[in-house]
């Protein structure tokens, strides 16, 4: 009986670094992906860094991301950001486009599938998509 791999295993380090590269060309190249790539600066280096650490941690490799950022928690990383439905299923196409553009096997886009979902869909700090709406019941800020 064969053992199954981790997502890490079945890409390795240059893997996962080629897929942080493909997702941002992604994000950059396509024009249904504006509203993520809006929420980005124009150097994508340090992001791009920051992903491929991110995957080879969560995909099953090496503590790199903890190393640099101390915590695997991205909901408070990503709450300065309007993130809604559409801009959830902008960054989900992207990955998926990345995961092809690397040419993954389909048994690990399948395997990504739907822990990826449930990773974007974290992130999602609001029902709808577009500009943040303040919470009227917050009489102070500070």
């Amino acid at each position: 009986m064969e053992e199954s791999q981790t997502p890490y295993e079945m890409l390795g380090s240059d893997g996962v670094r080629a897929l942080a590269d493909a997702f941002y060309r992604e994000m950059d190249e396509s024009s249904d992906a504006a509203g993520i790539r809006a929420m980005h600066g124009d150097d994508l280096g340090k992001v791009r860094s920051l992903l491929a650490a991110y995957l080879t941690q969560w995909m099953g490799g090496p503590p790199v991301y903890l190393a640099v950022k101390g915590s695997m928690c991205l909901t408070e990383v990503h709450a300065p950001y309007a993130i809604g439905p559409d801009e959830r299923d902008q960054w989900l196409r992207c990955m998926d486009r990345a995961l092809v553009r690397i040419g993954a096997p389909d048994e690990l886009r399948d395997m990504l599938r739907e822990p990826m979902y449930r990773v974007a869909d974290t992130v999602r700090n609001q029902d709808h998509s577009g500009p943040k709406v303040r919470d009227p019941n917050i009489i102070a800020v500070g």
